[in-house]
C-alpha cells in the first residue's frame, strides 16, 4: 500500500490515472454554471414564493436521500465477482483505503456525470414540469454541498460545532470498522434508517 502521503496508482495509463485526480475547485466550476443555467430557466417560469421554497426543500432533500442511498447501497456495495469488486474499489474503496489523499475527496468528473445523467433522466419523468429546473438546481447545490463539506471533513480542522460533529461523524464511518453513518452532510437518513451505529465489518 501506498504512504499515507502519495496516492495509490490506479491505472498504468496516465491519462485515466489523472482523471482519478481532481482539483477541489473542479465540481463548482463544473456544475455551477448548470445550476446557474437551471435557475434561469426555473426564473423563467415565473414560480410564486412558495413554489421556489418548495423546489428547494424538496430538491435538498431528495438529494440527501440520494447521498445516503448511493454511499450505503452502491459505494458500498458487497460485490461477490472480481470485477465488481474491483469497480466498487475504483468508486469509493481506494477512498477507504487512503482517505486523506487530498486529490481524491471530490467526485472526478466522469462518474459524476454519468450518475447526474441518470438522475436528470429520472426525475424529469417523475417532477411536474412547472418545478422541475428549480428541483434539479437545488438538488445539484445538495451535490455540490456534499462534495466540499466531505472535502473539508478530512483536509480542514472544522472548528464550528456543526462542523466538528459533521468530521466527527464522518471520520467514524471511516475508522470504527461500522457499517454505519453513511450521511456526509448530515445524519438525517442513518437516524430514519438506524445505521447511526452498526455491525462490526468483517475485515478477512
Amino acid at each position: 500500500m501506498a504512504k499515507s502521503s502519495e496516492s495509490m496508482r490506479l491505472f498504468e495509463n496516465p491519462i485515466l490515472e489523472a482523471m482519478t485526480h481532481v482539483h477541489p475547485i473542479t465540481p463548482l466550476v463544473m456544475w455551477g454554471p448548470f445550476t446557474v443555467w437551471l435557475l434561469s430557466v426555473a426564473a423563467g417560469k415565473s414560480l410564486s414564493f412558495s413554489q421556489w421554497i418548495l423546489s428547494a426543500v424538496v430538491g435538498l432533500i431528495v438529494w440527501t436521500f440520494t447521498e445516503y442511498t448511493v454511499h450505503r447501497y452502491l459505494f458500498h456495495y458487497p460485490a461477490k465477482s472480481k470485477a465488481g469488486q474491483y469497480l466498487v474499489f475504483l468508486f469509493h474503496g481506494i477512498h477507504h483505503d487512503q482517505p486523506d489523499d487530498a486529490s481524491r475527496l471530490v467526485m472526478p468528473p466522469v462518474p459524476a456525470i454519468i450518475l447526474m445523467g441518470a438522475f436528470y433522466g429520472l426525475f424529469s419523468l417523475l417532477v411536474p414540469a412547472l418545478y422541475f429546473e428549480a428541483f434539479m438546481a437545488f438538488f445539484v447545490i445538495g451535490y455540490l454541498c456534499y462534495d466540499y463539506i466531505h472535502y473539508a471533513t478530512h483536509h480542514f480542522p472544522m472548528k464550528s460545532k456543526v462542523g466538528r460533529y459533521l468530521r466527527k461523524f464522518h471520520l467514524r464511518h471511516h475508522h470504527a470498522k461500522e457499517e454505519s453513518k453513511y450521511g456526509v452532510s448530515n445524519p438525517l437518513w442513518d437516524y430514519v434508517f438506524g445505521t447511526v451505529t452498526g455491525p462490526k465489518k468483517d475485515h478477512k
